[in-house]
C-alpha cells in the first residue's frame, strides 16, 4: 500500500510504501444470518452464517451447508427456514478476514461441535 505523508516542509509530500496499513480505510460491512438446523440426533444447532452484506441469501444457505458437512451433519435441512436474515453490521478483522479467503465466516453457538 502506499501513502502519502508530508515532509518537515508542508509544501512537499514524500510517498511511502508501507507493508501493513495501520488502519483501514474501508470498512467491511457483514450480514449475519442467524441459523438453526436439526442435527441428525434430533438435538438444534444454532450457529450464525456471515458474510460481506452484498452477498446473496442462497450462497449464505450454500456456506451454511458447506459449515454442515464439515461438522458431520451433511444432508440436514437447511433453507430460509433455518437460516434467516437477521442484520448487518460491521465486520471485525477475523470475520473480514476469512469472508475475505473464503467467503463466509461461521459464528458456532448451541448445539455447535
Amino acid at each position: 500500500m502506499t501513502v502519502k505523508v508530508p515532509k518537515e516542509d508542508p509544501n512537499k509530500i514524500k510517498t511511502v510504501k508501507i507493508k501493513y496499513p495501520i488502519c483501514r480505510n474501508m470498512i467491511m460491512q457483514c450480514a449475519v444470518y442467524d441459523t438453526y438446523v436439526t442435527k441428525k440426533n434430533g438435538e438444534t444447532m444454532h450457529f450464525d452464517v456471515i458474510v460481506e452484506s452484498v452477498t446473496p441469501h442462497e450462497e449464505a444457505i450454500k456456506f451454511g451447508k458447506e459449515y454442515l458437512k464439515t461438522v458431520g451433519e451433511e444432508g440436514q435441512k437447511m433453507t430460509q427456514e433455518e437460516c434467516q436474515f437477521c442484520h448487518v453490521q460491521q465486520a471485525p478483522l477475523e470475520v473480514e478476514q476469512s469472508i475475505l479467503q473464503k467467503g463466509y465466516f461461521i459464528q458456532a453457538m448451541e448445539g455447535c461441535p
